[in-house]
């Protein structure tokens, strides 16, 4: 029987055992690897979603933007040609701003979880994101605005409301280490840990899971469907993989965040990345990053192609 707690260990084995803590990450890792120059094509989710078309990675499809608050009450006619879209802000992070229309008529609003807003709700919103009320660093935004994910049935019990999505983490352009993360009820529907989603730990070969976690704690079921947590398995993993693996030589940046999504018509899309992404991910595996990324230095060929780098990891690399 699949057992979360098996093998969980106190923080001080944790850091024994070879995981990176926030100095390392900032100081050893991203400082040497990522240059500040490169950041705004991953903080500006216009520019990586451009930028993302030019590479050839799929990704949510761009409806439109809205810079100046004077554009803000034509917001509908950015719309009306779509049943459905979200509006996000170009610097926010950690999913907040990020506002889901399932239907609209152009007067009504309605988001998934039924609720409905009007005209009124949705200027506001757009507003407050142009304020840099979500941003990083609470700088003027830009709102935009693109299509909603249907994500796929197949996490349809491992989800409360929100779409969950695989985090990777790219280390020289290779996925060294996966989670997907799961919203729930608690989270507010959002898959972001740290306000209580449930993050589960996948095997970087095979995307099956290994254990999960809600608030740093090991669980066995979701806890708002009750879906046992040992069963999933990504389905075209290979594909998920090798986004992360592209967005290496798509930004230039040796160390990343990459966060796909599922989509039962389009397969796997990117939705954003970061160039300082979080280290929870090492909680949901159970295991350290240190360990990963000298693996990675040592013993990875490097100046191989995004595909000869997964070929690699998923038929020759031993962990």
């Amino acid at each position: 029987m699949w057992n979360p707690f098996k093998n969980y260990v106190s923080p001080k084995r944790l850091r024994e055992s070879g995981v990176m803590g926030m100095n390392r990450r900032n100081f050893k890792v991203i400082s040497q690897y990522n240059e500040r120059r490169l950041y705004p094509l991953v903080d500006d989710k216009v520019q990586t979603k451009q930028l993302a078309q030019k590479a050839g990675i799929n990704t949510p499809k761009m409806i439109g933007t809205i810079e100046f608050q004077h554009e803000v009450k034509n917001f509908v006619n950015l719309v009306q040609e779509v049943k459905e879209f979200v509006i996000k802000p170009a610097h926010g992070s950690g999913g907040k701003g990020v506002l889901v229309i399932a239907q609209h008529d152009g007067e009504k609003f309605i988001q998934p979880s039924g609720k409905v807003l009007g005209y009124k709700d949705i200027y506001k919103h757009i507003s407050n994101i142009l304020s840099g009320l979500y941003s990083l660093g609470g700088k003027y935004d830009v709102a935009l605005i693109e299509e909603m994910v249907h994500f796929s049935n197949i996490f349809k019990d491992y989800s409360y409301q929100g779409v969950p999505d695989v985090r990777l983490i790219v280390y020289k352009g290779y996925p060294a280490m996966a989670m997907t993360r799961l919203s729930t009820k608690a989270s507010g529907g959002r898959a972001n840990l740290h306000q209580g989603a449930v993050g589960v730990g996948l095997d970087i070969q095979t995307g099956k899971s290994l254990k999960a976690v809600m608030y740093n704690k090991p669980i066995l079921l979701h806890p708002d469907t009750q879906a046992d947590l040992s069963k999933i398995e990504v389905p075209m993993w290979k594909e998920h993989l090798l986004i992360g693996a592209k967005a290496f030589e798509m930004t230039g940046l040796g160390y990343l965040g990459a966060d796909i999504v599922l989509d039962a018509n389009r397969g796997p899309m990117m939705l954003e990345l970061n160039a300082r992404p979080g280290l929870a991910i090492q909680i949901a595996n159970g295991i350290g990053l240190i360990d990963r990324l000298k693996l990675v230095d040592k013993k990875f060929p490097k100046n191989l192609s995004p595909e000869e780098r997964i070929e690699f990891l998923l038929n020759k690399a031993k962990f």
